[in-house]
C-alpha cells in the first residue's frame, strides 16, 4: 500500500471520528439541556407549590379569624352566620393574591352525632345519646332492622368504654382475638371515624356508603361534648331527635331556622314551629352553640392545589385552639 493510500484510509478514519465526537457533543448537549430545563421546571414548580401552601394556610387563619370573631359577638351558632358562608370570603380571596385564591369551607361538628360521648364517664350508656344514635341507624337511608342496629351500637360501646365486660351482643377482646387478623378491643374514646371498621358488625358500606347512598361517617363526629346544635344539624339528624319526629316536621324545623327573623338563642325555639307545640327533645341533648368545627382550606392557583385541613375548638369567646392539622 502506498502513501497515498494511507492518507486516503487516515482521512475516512479521521471523518468518522469526527462525526462520532460531534453525535457525541451533540447528545450531551442535548441531555445537558434537558436536565436544566427539568431542573428548572422543579424549582417553578417548588416555588408555585409553596405559595399555593401559604394560599391554603392563609385562608385557614382567616376561618381561625372568622371564628374568633364570630364568638366574641354571638350567643349562637347557625347557618346563616358568616362562617356558615365561607365561600364568601373565598370568593374575596382573589382580591388578597396575584393569580390565585383559597377555597374555604366551615363545617360545625357540633352540629352532628358526637359518637365518644355515647357512654358516660363510668363506661354506662348514655341513654339519651344511645336513643339517638338508634333511630338515626334505624332511618333512611341506612335504614337497619332494631336488632341490628341494637347490637351495633353495643358494640360501638364495647369498643370504646373501659371495661372488659360485653354489652348484651356487642364485644371485646375475647370476641376479637378469634377473627382473622385478631385484634384488641380499644377501650377507649376513637380517634378518627375509620376505627369503626374495627368493630363488630360495621361495614364500609355503611360506614362510608356508595356512589348512590351517604354512610354514617358523614353525620359522626369524635369530636365534642355531647349536645347537638339544632340550628346546625343535618334534617336526618334532626328527626333522630326525639321519637315523635317525622319527615313533615323536620322540614318544617329547617324552614324556621332558615329564616333570619326568627330567635334561635334558646334551644326549645322548635316549639314555636307550626305543629312542634306538643314535641319535647330531651334539653340534655341539644344547644345552639357550637365549639368544635373542622376547617378545609383549598390554595388554587391555576392547575396547582394545596389543602389544609384541620380540626379546632373555641374554647372561650376568643380562644380558638387548633386540635389537628395537616396538609393534603
Amino acid at each position: 500500500m502506498n502513501s497515498r493510500t494511507r492518507l486516503r484510509d487516515n482521512d475516512g478514519f479521521a471523518l468518522i471520528l469526527t462525526i462520532l465526537i460531534v453525535s457525541l457533543i451533540l447528545v450531551l448537549t442535548l441531555q445537558f439541556s434537558r436536565s436544566v430545563r427539568c431542573a428548572l421546571y422543579s424549582s417553578v414548580n417548588l416555588k408555585d407549590g409553596i405559595r399555593v401552601g401559604y394560599m391554603a394556610r392563609s385562608g385557614f387563619n382567616c376561618a381561625l379569624a372568622l371564628l374568633s370573631e364570630d364568638a366574641a359577638n354571638n350567643a349562637l351558632d347557625s347557618l346563616l352566620e358568616p362562617w356558615a358562608n365561607a365561600m364568601r370570603l373565598s370568593d374575596y380571596s382573589t382580591r388578597m393574591f396575584d393569580n390565585g385564591r383559597f377555597e374555604l369551607d366551615i363545617v360545625d361538628l357540633s352540629g352532628k352525632i358526637q359518637i365518644n360521648r355515647l357512654i358516660e364517664k363510668d363506661g354506662t350508656f348514655n341513654d339519651g345519646q344511645r336513643a339517638v344514635l338508634l333511630r338515626f341507624l334505624s332511618s333512611a337511608p341506612f335504614a337497619l332492622d332494631a336488632d341490628t342496629a341494637e347490637n351495633l351500637v353495643d358494640a360501638i360501646k364495647d369498643w370504646i368504654d373501659p371495661d372488659s365486660e360485653p354489652t348484651r351482643f356487642g364485644a371485646e377482646t375475647s370476641t376479637y382475638q378469634g377473627l382473622d387478623p385478631p385484634r384488641i378491643c380499644k377501650n377507649g374514646p376513637l380517634e378518627a371515624m375509620g376505627e369503626l371498621l374495627w368493630v363488630k358488625g360495621m361495614t364500609r358500606k355503611l360506614l362510608y356508603g356508595t356512589g348512590e347512598l351517604p354512610g354514617i361517617s358523614d353525620y359522626l363526629t369524635v369530636h365534642g361534648e355531647g349536645p347537638i346544635n339544632v340550628n346546625t344539624a343535618d334534617p336526618l339528624i334532626l328527626k333522630s331527635l326525639s321519637e315523635a319526629m317525622d319527615a313533615s316536621l323536620v322540614e318544617a324545623m329547617d324552614e324556621y331556622r332558615k329564616n333570619e327573623s326568627n330567635d334561635l338563642k334558646d334551644e326549645n325555639w322548635y316549639k314555636n314551629v307550626s305543629g312542634m307545640a306538643h314535641i319535647t327533645i330531651d334539653p340534655a341533648l341539644i344547644t345552639t352553640k357550637s365549639h368544635h368545627f373542622k376547617i378545609r382550606s383549598t390554595g388554587v392557583s391555576g392547575t396547582l392545589k394545596k389543602v389544609v385541613l384541620g380540626i379546632v375548638k373555641r374554647e372561650d369567646k376568643k380562644s380558638v385552639k387548633t386540635l389537628v392539622w395537616r396538609i393534603e
